[in-house]
């Protein structure tokens, strides 16, 4: 629908899925290696930030592929391109993570 959008733009826009779906392996790498190396001999808090980065590495590239798809789509009807809404909550979940790690080493 609409009119098709300058190459350069629609190869932008995919790049910045691709990066969101590396993201997502990287969180479910990182959620897996806080288990398989034994990171605070599964303490709970460990527990929990594995859970959650493995969680994240789920929806971050459902949403991703929704937000290359918004953005398309404002891109072929010469419309303003929503903005990320990713980023926050994803900074949010990986410092959560990053605390539950740390107050599960030190305890």
């Amino acid at each position: 629908m609409g009119d098709e959008p300058d190459a350069r733009f629609s190869l932008a826009n995919e790049r910045t899925y691709l990066a969101s779906v590396r993201t997502s392996l990287a969180l479910m790498a990182a959620g897996v290696a806080l288990e398989v190396f034994d990171v605070g001999r599964d303490s709970a808090p460990v527990v929990a930030a594995s859970i959650l980065l493995i969680s994240c590495s789920i929806v971050l590239p459902l949403h991703a592929w929704w937000s290359w798809a918004r953005v398309e789509a404002g891109m072929r009807r010469n419309r303003p391109l929503p903005p990320p809404r990713a980023s926050g909550p994803l900074a949010v979940a990986v410092a959560a993570a990053g605390a539950l790690v740390v107050w599960g080493v030190l305890s």
